[in-house]
């Protein structure tokens, strides 16, 4: 039975030097437990703290913390992205549904896990609420669990639950819990999202991720019938098209009639939403972000963003040339199943432009250092504002030339130059 603490630091102090340590992550990430974390750090050395993407977690980034604690980056954000990139942490590119298996084959070891969770019900059944992801794996393999419960997490249906007699320190506390600030839609994800979703098709699964494209997608497929979800994860777009029966998961094989995620962040309206609804299931990432699991499903339309793509199809989403930006994550796992799925389709969706217009984000190669993340063999469809381009089973001249008319007016004749003189392709 877990121990309640006064204090989220007098809940961390059982944490000792080296230990490798797994933080939930995204909107559910345990803020105030990093804090302590970033304070009873600094007396220990070696500890390793793995993560998918931390939300303010601007505590366990400081200087002062190097030599006493390490990130271990599955996935960069913005308190960790500057760190990698100066090496002062790690980055470890990972297909997201692989994450799980390493934490369950004791590849990657977790002592300690910290984790941010509902209230216990009468059973003592506390929820991972918002985001199941690798943290359900972390918890089952885990010497010890430490929890910031919170009355304000919601209680969310699939593998989230973990009860109190599983966790060895507690701290309650009443918090919101965190919601990225929206941007007005522009003129350009409006367009993207337009393109999207005139290749979404009637019974469709779909897989989408944050931000403003999938959100301006989802807006422009009011008119569709029997749409499902079989996502990573999913934002305030998709309650829309539930709520109005336009999302129905009835054409789904996978958890048929439930939209299914590893995670979800957005507004305090989407977190009510999933609040002790059976209607959306939250899975392991294993499970959920399985390729063959995937593919079981009908018509799965993944939707995807990408840094650049270089003329041949090759897709990097992860980095900046060597500079580490974001991560591997689950795009290859959804290409992989939408590419296996019966009449599936993948699509990668990127602005023509970078740096307010400088910059061509379709390039004839890609920057010195940066990752592949979709080869060329697996990608299928490109969009931005100015178009889609087919490349499955395509030439790569046939690829180089469609591509550069999707690409910035400003920047296809330059493109198409140097096509023809460093790739020897006739455009």
């Amino acid at each position: 039975m877990a121990i309640f603490t006064q204090t989220a630091l007098e809940a961390v102090q059982i944490i000792g030097s080296g230990e490798h340590i797994w933080c939930h992550s995204m909107a559910a990430t345990p803020t105030v437990l990093l804090q302590a974390l970033g304070q009873h750090a600094r007396t220990l050395s070696d500890v390793q703290l793995m993560q998918l993407h931390l939300e303010h977690a601007e505590d366990v980034a400081h200087p002062a913390l190097d030599g006493h604690l390490r990130n271990r980056c599955f996935f960069a954000g913005r308190s960790t992205r500057q760190l990698i990139n100066e090496g002062r942490a790690d980055y470890v590119p990972m297909f997201l549904s692989e994450i799980p298996k390493e934490f369950r084959r004791g590849h990657q070891r977790v002592d300690t896990a910290l984790v941010q969770v509902s209230s216990p019900d009468q059973h003592g059944n506390c929820s991972l609420g918002i985001s199941v992801e690798a943290t359900a794996a972390a918890c089952e393999v885990a010497s010890r669990i430490i929890a910031h419960v919170n009355p304000s997490m919601p209680r969310t249906h699939g593998d989230s639950f973990i009860n109190i007699r599983d966790i060895d320190y507690a701290y309650m506390d009443d918090r919101p819990l965190i919601s990225p600030e929206g941007k007005p839609e522009t003129e350009i994800e409006r367009r993207i999202g337009e393109i999207i979703a005139e290749q979404v098709n009637d019974g469709d699964c779909l897989q989408m991720g944050i931000g403003a494209i999938p959100n301006a997608a989802l807006a422009c497929m009011r008119d569709k019938r029997h749409l499902g979800v079989h996502t990573e994860m999913f934002s305030d777009g998709v309650v829309d098209l539930i709520q109005s029966g336009v999302i129905d998961n009835s054409n789904k094989k996978i958890s048929h009639g439930r939209t299914v995620t590893g995670f979800a962040m957005g507004s305090e309206r989407l977190y009510r939403f999933v609040d002790d609804n059976p209607e959306v299931v939250f899975l392991d990432i294993e499970f959920v972000n399985n390729p063959v699991v995937i593919a079981k499903n009908p018509q799965v339309t993944s939707i995807n963003s990408a840094i650049q793509i270089d003329l041949s199809g090759q897709v990097c989403a992860d980095s900046m040339g060597h500079k580490i930006y974001s991560g591997v994550g689950g795009q290859v796992d959804f290409v992989l199943g939408a590419t296996f799925s019966d009449h599936g389709k993948s699509i990668i969706a990127l602005p023509s432009t970078a740096k307010k217009g400088t910059l061509s984000r379709i390039v004839p190669a890609l920057e010195r250092g940066a990752g592949v993340v979709t080869t060329r063999a697996l990608v299928d469809y490109i969009v931005t504002e100015y178009g889609i381009a087919e490349l499955r089973g395509r030439s790569i001249a046939e690829r180089a030339r469609d591509l550069i008319n999707i690409a910035h007016p400003d920047f296809r004749e330059a493109l198409a130059k140097e096509a023809s003189d460093n790739l020897g392709l006739s455009i």
